[in-house]
Parts: C-alpha cells; sequence; structure tokens
C-alpha cells in the first residue's frame, strides 16, 4: 500500500510517517505543500491514500482536495484530513470537499489508525 502525506511542516510529515511506519505501512511518499502533493500524486498515480494537512502555502489541502476529486483518476482515493481546523463548520466544509475522514492535531497513533482502518474498511 502507497500512501503520500501532505504536510507544510517537515515534523508533523515525520511524525505521521513514523507513525504509518510502526503500523506497517512503509511506503510513503510526501510533499510539502499542496501544490507538490499534487506533483507527487500525478507521477505517482498508483497512490492508495492521501492523508493531508488544511492550513499550507501555496496550495491548501482543502484545494488539494477539491483538485484531486475533480480528477476522475483520483475520485475513489481515500483522504483524510489532519488538522488543527476542528470547528464543526471546517469539519463539514472538509467533508463536503471529499475527505473520507478528519483528525484534529494534536493526535495519537492510536487516532491515526482508528481513522486509517475507518477509510480502508479494515476490521480491528
Amino acid at each position: 500500500m502507497k500512501l503520500l502525506v501532505v504536510d507544510d511542516s517537515s515534523t508533523m510529515r515525520r511524525i505521521i510517517k513514523n507513525t504509518l511506519a510502526r503500523l506497517g505501512y512503509k511506503n510513503v511518499l510526501e510533499g510539502e505543500d499542496g501544490l507538490r502533493g499534487w506533483e507527487v500524486l500525478e507521477n505517482n498515480t498508483d497512490i492508495d491514500m492521501l492523508i493531508t494537512d488544511w492550513n499550507m502555502p501555496e496550495m491548501n489541502g482543502l484545494e488539494l482536495v477539491k483538485k484531486v476529486r475533480a480528477d476522475e483518476r483520483f475520485a475513489d482515493l481515500p483522504i483524510i484530513m489532519v488538522t488543527t481546523e476542528g470547528g464543526k463548520a471546517e469539519v463539514i466544509t472538509a467533508l463536503k470537499a471529499g475527505v473520507n475522514n478528519y483528525i484534529v492535531k494534536p493526535f495519537t497513533p492510536q487516532v491515526l489508525k482508528e481513522k486509517l482502518a475507518a477509510v480502508m474498511g479494515i476490521e480491528e
């Protein structure tokens, strides 16, 4: 399984990648903003899941989600948004844009594991 982590914080990308590695997901690509994330996605159309931040320069996570959903190649790509934006309105906005699940920072490895399982349809 190949995952793409997009976050402008290198520390947050490392935390997510390390958590994913502990959960058995070793094939993880990364992008430092929405534009780079889109480039990685276009060059790796076999990515199985996108995990993205919301607040980033160049192209934010919401714009990235909308761009991904507008491309038929990625119409069914599972997307988890990991962000500090925890208000109900933000969650609804992200879900309407096409996010499959939502994690508010800070989060525990267990939360990431549960959200991944839910999105992938895996029984824990």
